[in-house]
């Protein structure tokens, strides 16, 4: 015996339509085969949208609830036939229980309201008068799934935007797309192509495609939000005398100006050349001091510095700390 609708589709039998259509589209995107690898999702799949098919038809599901199983069978004049509203709800039932009328209204087979019609058996009149198959299972109209996956992007491009070629592997097979990258999109950013997506069901249209940003990490940019920062590497005389510099962005290289005696871990901020927003400001980015000294020194660099060493009465150990001032 084929399962109850009501029970396929996990609801009451005096479920409105809204109840009905929730349940069926949670159901059929859970078993849908585009997006369920299941090997039983498919036939689920199909028995969902068979109970929602009759359940969704007002008509169809009257008739659902009358004769059980065997309603597909019954012609649409049903009502005429075995005498629409004589106080009863013979035949059988939804759960599929067999009744039979007589013409004192008692129900033979168990406990259902009489109808008129004496001594007729319900599944004999079915199978027998009116014999036949009767039209299969409509397929109901059912958007497609809409599907997500990673779309890896350097900083540089993430920053420039652009068209970008990418090749997903799908049920299908590969497939390859051209994607549209607004400039400055930032990590987690979801881009949807439009119907590309899971397939529809009957006329149903089909689902999207999410595209979600996955920034990759670099060797340089460490990007927060929509501002970038960069180590800034400064020779100690750099740093102590104040110096004009180069510092790579993601946007080609820029200049920033360092003020004299910085210490390693000042920021220093270029306004504006962090990530894009075409809707707003765009971020900023901030250069980090970094002080390097030579792996190896000359005679005259290690004269130097030993001059130096002699002479200053620095004390870094006793100096106040840089409280990463100095930002432009």
């Amino acid at each position: 015996m084929a399962r109850d609708y009501y029970d396929v589709l996990g609801v009451s039998r005096d479920a409105d339509q809204d109840e009905l259509q929730q349940a069926f589209r949670r159901l059929a995107r859970q078993n849908h085969p585009d997006v369920n690898k299941d090997p039983a999702a498919e036939e689920r799949f199909k028995e969902i949208n068979e109970a929602y098919s009759a359940l969704s038809d007002p008509e169809l599901r009257k008739r659902y609830d009358r004769f059980g199983e065997d309603f597909r069978r019954v012609p649409e004049d049903w009502e005429q036939r075995v005498g629409a509203g004589v106080g009863g709800s013979g035949g059988r039932t939804g759960r599929g229980r067999r009744a039979t009328w007589t013409a004192e209204g008692t129900d033979v087979g168990g406990g259902f309201g009489g109808g008129g019609f004496e001594g007729i058996d319900i599944e004999d009149l079915l199978g027998g008068m009116f014999g036949g198959r009767g039209r299969g299972p409509r397929v109901a109209r059912t958007a497609g799934a809409d599907q997500e996956a990673e779309l890896p992007l350097t900083v540089e491009e993430a920053y420039r935007g652009g068209r970008k070629e990418i090749t997903l592997n799908g049920p299908e097979g590969p497939r390859s797309y051209t994607v549209t990258i607004p400039p400055g999109v930032n990590d987690g950013r979801r881009i949807r192509l439009t119907g590309e997506g899971g397939r529809g069901l009957g006329d149903g249209a089909p689902g999207d495609l999410y595209l979600v940003v996955r920034l990759l990490p670099h060797p340089l940019f460490r990007v927060h939000g929509r501002n970038i920062h960069v180590d800034l590497k400064l020779a100690p005389w750099e740093a102590a005398l104040g110096a004009t510099v180069p510092v790579a962005t993601p946007g080609g290289e820029s200049k920033v100006t360092v003020p004299p005696g910085s210490s390693s871990g000042r920021r220093l901020r270029l306004r504006g050349q962090g990530m894009p927003d075409p809707a707003g400001h765009p971020g900023d980015l901030f250069a980090e001091v970094k002080i390097m000294v030579p792996p190896r020194l000359s005679d005259r660099e290690r004269e130097l510095f030993s001059e130096l060493a002699t002479s200053s009465t620095f004390d870094p150990r006793r100096a106040p700390t840089d409280d990463g001032g100095g930002r432009r």
